[in-house]
């Protein structure tokens, strides 16, 4: 199989992030795949006694814990305590990265340069978060622990050959988190293609900022930076519109407790809220995309993307599974805040575009903040 070089512009990308490697402990064995990769666990810790732990399976969050207003510590994502769980039927994407393609594409299909391509349909009728069984949350990634100017990281990076699930092009991705002093997760992704192909990553964390596994995640408040949203069909494919959240349950320009109107979408296609919202880009690189605050722990985390949107989805699917540490996820109990493009931006020309050329770069920032009220 041809192999790339990290290409030039990644090199220099990184170069301006990267100081040194770090000499940190070697990371852990996590466990092994059904089909026998070994999957490594690592951590990174601030000088605030936050914690964030990775895995290479799918480059994915696994913990982070975070301080409340009293400095009490807490887990706050979803995830489960062995590679089984992730494996599992009822692992719902908890904490990694998604792609090549995240959120759905209509029908699985798509065109680029006049030829037709065709994707696995893996949330009937559509295709949903890469594919089945080599989308980038199911694959396991190289990584290796860095020294960064903002503080302790992790650079994991995966190459997908051309044609895994159906997407053209050998596809080089690299996703760097890092833990700052300041409580922040930054998340930086960038991708080259040998090939036209579309692209659109993001993590797919669950959050309940009083902790995983606490009752529900209805009582918290959040607000969206956006004053527009795209409406779907019953499948949750966009119609093509673009319209005004003004009037509707989906108006969270100002903080609203989650649970408040969640009712009213009960009953709909998308069964509570998992809907995309077209965010207000300033002048500035990074943007304000969401705040999301948990009055019982004090606990708030801002979300920060120079992504054009963020799905808001209220963990509908949520079922009551165990995960980590024996606690029960019900229905509910925590909320996704995904930064990307829209959803079906590669069948909607005026949508902003998710492909990716041989001589361009495709990157994307999100950096979860924390802090107390």
């Amino acid at each position: 199989m041809k192999r790339f070089a990290v290409p030039v512009s990644i090199v220099v990308a990184t170069s301006l992030l990267v100081t040194s490697v770090c000499e940190a402990a070697e990371p852990k064995v996590f466990g092994k795949t059904a089909d026998g990769n070994t999957v490594h666990e690592y951590v990174l810790k601030n000088k605030n006694g936050m914690k964030a732990v990775l895995i290479t399976r799918g480059a994915t969050l696994t913990q982070l814990h975070v301080p409340d207003k009293d400095g009490k510590l807490a887990d706050v994502v979803l995830g489960w305590d062995n590679v089984v769980g992730y494996e599992s039927e009822d692992n719902q994407y908890f904490g990694c990265t998604t792609g090549r393609v995240c959120n759905r594409i209509a029908k699985g299909k798509f065109t680029l340069d006049g030829k037709d391509y065709s994707l696995a349909i893996n949330n009937e009728p559509n295709h949903l978060h890469g594919g089945v069984k080599r989308s980038l949350d199911k694959v396991v990634w190289k990584a290796k622990s860095i020294d960064t100017k903002q503080g302790p990281g992790i650079r994991f990076n995966y190459t997908s050959p051309d044609g895994e699930e159906g997407y053209p092009g050998q596809l080089r991705a690299f996703v760097i988190y890092v833990l700052t002093d300041k409580n922040r997760l930054i998340i930086r992704y960038s991708a080259k293609t040998d090939k036209v192909t579309p692209v659109n990553l993001t993590n797919h964390s669950y959050w309940n900022l009083s902790g995983h596994g606490s009752d529900t995640v209805l009582k918290h408040e959040l607000m969206l930076n956006a004053d527009k949203y795209t409406p779907t069909d019953d499948t949750l494919i966009p119609n093509g519109r673009i319209e005004s959240v003004e009037g509707t349950v989906l108006d969270f320009r100002k903080y609203h407790v989650i649970g408040d109107r969640i009712e009213e979408l009960t009953d709909t296609a998308a069964l509570g809220y998992d809907h995309n919202f077209v965010l207000k880009r300033g002048d500035k690189k990074l943007s304000l995309a969401a705040k999301l605050r948990d009055p019982a722990s004090g606990r708030v985390l801002t979300v920060l993307t120079d992504q054009p949107g963020i799905q808001f989805y209220s963990g509908n699917f949520l079922k009551g599974q165990t995960g980590k540490g024996g606690k029960t996820y019900k229905h509910r109990s925590a909320i996704c805040l995904e930064t990307q493009h829209y959803p079906d931006s590669i069948n909607k020309p005026y949508f902003p575009s998710i492909v990716l050329k041989p001589d361009e770069k495709y990157s994307h920032i999100c950096i979860y903040a924390f802090s107390t009220e």
